[in-house]
């Protein structure tokens, strides 16, 4: 991703407080340029919101991943780093490497600004592996000019599974914005594929005007490309299309991934694109025709900012790649601040990387489901649970004997009858997020609002809820599911300004739930970690990601409810709840 927005920041601060209006849902801007901040050198770093087993650096500002890929027994992660501060800016690729997707080894830097193709930015792009050339970078480069570009870069030496050294050939760039196109709205390439003609194809995203576009460029040889006479699909009043994702998934397994190169009759392909206007992603399901290098989306779900997405909440710039040693396919992604500029300095550090995901079709083929990755339960620690215990209207039961600030907790609800279930007002199809505000975690219901209550104070002064709430929908007779998350009551601590930059966001997130409920049952799991909340609804069919800095409900202050504020009681069917510890290893080392 690597670009800024090139709203100037009242129009985006105007953006950004009227976005309710438009039904347009965003995060306060994920990198305006403070440029007297970029090289602030950070003194010391303040732990006291900072997460223990998510992916970060030891200090500084961090975004975008960059082309995750499994190489020679290694998973490797790059991303957006800045080297001398804890704002955007600087901008290079660093490098870690793990064994088991939970503890890393930073790396030296893999490439950084140096020749004229990319003096004035290294952005974003991913890793293919070429058979008989090993892994490839390509990436976004920004020249002297502020255009952006497609470069590549190589491993000094492809046998060394650490990739420690790459090389920027001086043939570069690879492609270029032509007359057509807009060139300061071009970057973030895919990883490539190969094709039955003989041709790689990666896809690049930008705009025209408001319109959205993902083209297609081919290559026989990894150095020469081509773009497709058309792109490969484009979408109205989207504005740019940052981060790109393009991947197929099986209709028939729906237990394995697939790797991009796959053909067969039984797939869909999945174009996920990150939006500059709002700083959500969306994605969709349809058909890709590689003769025509066309991709249809199916039509089910809406093809823009309502559409489905990978993640309801503070989730951005996300990149899958497959993974050859489990046959899944994983899924990385941002979760930034929101907090003020000034803590993040303060704080000397700025942005995680989410828990990675494996991604797979749901059953019923209509969407994806997400799930942490299995390894992230060896950090499991002191273990407690909860059978068969009933919650009336009004009431919360503490979890007790774990560590609430740094936790897993996984739970299943019975809900039985949805007799008492409100009915469904239809405005809101696709206004979750204006639902959740109206109807949060204390307005009483019928079923629900029912879930967890994170990182709360006994008294509730601070408290972040995860919960569901469900109505009838007279119209398809099925239950209506809405998630939230929601910040507004986590943290006491007060606003610097009435700029954007000074105002802690804190939002209230949702999505609606796909699930019929036919056996009155839905299940909650969230992974807390002292600033985060990542929370996966009905197995993953709805994830949403908070971030949260609460004053009093910090470290061993912290605590930790089920709770029920509908009508109907609700049964805590199974509750299993473990500490989290800290990985062995968290990118020790400078960087």
């Amino acid at each position: 991703m690597g670009g800024v927005s090139n709203l100037i920041s009242v129009l985006l601060f105007l953006v950004i407080t009227n976005l309710s209006n438009q039904n347009i849902k965003g995060i306060v801007a994920f990198h305006q340029i403070y440029e007297e901040l970029q090289s602030e050198s950070v003194e010391s770093v303040n732990h006291l919101h900072r997460p223990s087993f998510h992916f970060q650096p030891p200090k500084h500002w961090i975004n975008d991943p960059n082309g995750p890929v499994y190489y020679k027994g290694l998973y490797h992660l790059f991303y957006q780093y800045n080297t001398k501060g804890a704002v955007w800016g600087n901008i290079i690729w660093a490098h870690s490497v793990s064994k088991d997707l939970v503890n890393w080894e930073a790396l030296e830097p893999a490439i950084h600004p140096s020749k004229w193709f990319d003096i004035g930015g290294t952005w974003s792009g991913s890793i293919t592996i070429v058979p008989g050339k090993g892994p490839i970078i390509l990436y976004t480069g920004v020249n002297q000019n502020e255009t952006q570009l497609q470069n590549y870069a190589i491993p000094e030496d492809p046998s060394d599974p650490y990739l420690r050294k790459w090389i920027k050939p001086d043939d570069n760039p690879i492609a270029m914005p032509d007359y057509t196109m807009n060139g300061s709205a071009f970057r973030d390439p895919t990883t490539a594929w190969f094709s039955k003609d003989g041709h790689w194809r990666t896809v690049v995203g930008s705009k025209r005007k408001r319109r959205g576009i993902a083209y297609i460029y081919r290559s026989r040889d990894f150095k020469h490309w081509v773009k497709a006479k058309h792109p490969v699909h484009s979408k109205e009043s989207t504005g740019m299309w940052e981060c790109p994702d393009f991947f197929p998934v099986s209709l028939t397994d729906f237990q394995n991934g697939l790797d991009l190169d796959y053909v067969g009759p039984n797939t869909k392909h999945v174009l996920k694109v990150s939006l500059d206007i709002t700083r959500y992603e969306y994605y969709t399901l349809g058909k890709y025709d590689p003769k025509k290098d066309r991709y249809i989306p199916d039509g089910n779900t809406p093809d823009g900012w309502e559409g489905l997405r990978f993640d309801y909440g503070n989730f951005y710039a996300s990149k899958t790649f497959f993974d050859y040693k489990k046959n899944r396919r994983i899924l990385w992604g941002w979760a930034n601040e929101s907090d003020t500029v000034e803590d993040d300095i303060l704080k000397g550090w700025a942005g995680i990387q989410v828990i990675p995901r494996t991604v797979l079709l749901d059953s019923s083929k209509k969407q994806l489901m997400f799930w942490p990755v299995e390894e992230i339960e060896s950090l499991r620690g002191n273990y407690v649970r909860m059978n068969n215990h009933d919650i009336k209207m009004g009431q919360r039961i503490e979890v007790k004997g774990i560590t609430p600030a740094q936790a897993d907790v996984e739970v299943t609800f019975y809900v039985g009858s949805l007799e008492k279930a409100e009915t469904f007002d239809p405005s809101f199809k696709f206004k979750p997020l204006d639902l959740c505000k109206i109807k949060g975690s204390n307005v009483r219901g019928g079923v629900g609002p029912f879930g967890l209550i994170t990182l709360a104070t006994p008294d509730l002064e601070e408290y972040t809820p995860v919960f569901f709430r469900v109505f009838k929908d007279t119209k398809t007779h099925k239950p209506k599911v809405l998630m939230c998350s929601d910040a507004r009551p986590s943290s006491l601590k007060q606003d610097k300004g009435p700029l954007a930059k000074d105002r802690m966001y804190k939002p209230s997130f949702a999505g609606f739930v796909d699930v019929d409920m036919a056996d009155g049952r839905i299940s909650l799991r969230s992974l807390i970690d002292h600033s985060v909340v990542e929370s996966f609804g009905a197995l993953g069919k709805t994830v949403i990601t908070s971030r949260v800095y609460p004053v009093k409900a910090v470290k061993e202050n912290a605590h930790l409810y089920v709770f029920n504020n509908g009508t109907q009681t609700v049964t805590i069917e199974s509750l299993n709840a473990w500490n989290m510890e800290r990985p062995l290893q968290m990118n020790d080392g400078a960087l």
